[in-house]
């Protein structure tokens, strides 16, 4: 276990042992550098420190998720502390919760290059906590990314001992979890699957769900697109299998100085893909840009 300290009572984080046999639900085990069920099912852990728990008949393509390019992108974007708000607010959020005398599982499903689980690893409160960490996308390219900025953060030399996470190349709709073993999930700008965040959630577990608030790039989106919807007010869904305990907003402007983190935050949203061959022209000729995030955190509780 490895504390990370700065300044304060930091989080005590180790890896999310709970896993689960993508094809048949059973427990895995790790043994060395290798998970493996009862029923001799084995997935190894590759040399950059992650675990392909994607089967290929369960893929819907042959390179599913964001792809290189993009995590890429979000990697500098997040570096650069564009929405550390963000991660401030969603780190507060999860300390708040957590007990000095357990050590709590948490998962960030759809986690991209695992911006948030590093600012969470490294979050301080006054209390001292433990986490056990998973970081989980169906995108190889972010999981790749994530392990292998987690080694760095580390100052490991050998990815596959990193100790403070596991990353894994897995799918929200099934999820390589055990059942009721989660204290806590992040979902950030992600794709909900609540029957199988309920499921793999703890009675009482809390369900994080970050959404883009109506004005979230507003500026970007004038740009780039011929119209844009009139702001609406989004109301937090409720889930059948949770109960609704908390939203908060996180709204800020803030300005992006050169056409590097204008071409990052394009790149990294599906806007890039949506707009036309016009709109991206408009923003690559952009050298700055005022912009509003907006975003909202829910959290729902599991009944």
């Amino acid at each position: 276990m490895i504390q990370h300290s700065s300044g304060g009572k930091a989080i005590n984080a180790e890896p999310f042992s709970s896993l689960a046999c993508p094809l048949d639900g059973n427990a895995l085990t790790r043994h060395g550098t290798t998970w493996r069920c009862t029923s001799g099912h084995s997935f190894d852990i590759a040399r950059q420190g992650y675990t392909h728990l994607l089967p290929v008949q369960k893929k819907r393509s042959a390179d599913p998720g964001d792809s290189k390019m993009m995590v890429s992108a979000r990697q500098r974007f997040l570096n650069a502390a564009h929405y550390r708000p963000i991660a401030d607010t969603v780190c507060r959020a999860v300390l708040a919760e957590l007990t000095t005398d357990i050590t709590a599982n948490y998962l960030d499903a759809g986690c991209g290059e695992g911006y948030y689980l590093r600012q969470l690893r490294t979050a301080t409160g006054g209390e001292e906590h433990s986490l056990a960490l998973m970081g989980l996308d169906i995108s190889k390219w972010a999981i790749l990314s994530a392990a292998k900025q987690a080694t760095t953060m580390s100052g490991l030399t050998t990815a596959t001992t990193a100790p403070w996470a596991n990353w894994v190349v897995g799918s929200n709709a099934n999820l390589p979890v055990l059942s009721n073993t989660l204290d806590g999930l992040l979902c950030i700008f992600g794709f909900p699957v609540y029957n199988e965040f309920a499921r793999v959630l703890k009675p009482g577990g809390i369900l994080y769900q970050m959404d883009a608030g109506p004005d979230h790039l507003r500026e970007l989106r004038d740009i780039i697109y011929p119209r844009v919807r009139p702001a609406r007010t989004l109301e937090p869904q409720q889930p059948a299998e949770f109960t609704h305990r908390s939203s908060e907003s996180i709204r800020y402007r803030h300005t992006l100085t050169d056409a590097a983190a204008i071409a990052d935050l394009l790149a990294m949203t599906p806007h890039l893909y949506r707009t036309s061959a016009e709109g991206r022209a408009k923003a690559s000729a952009l050298t700055a840009l005022e912009i509003t995030v907006d975003a909202i955190l829910s959290r729902f509780e599991r009944h």
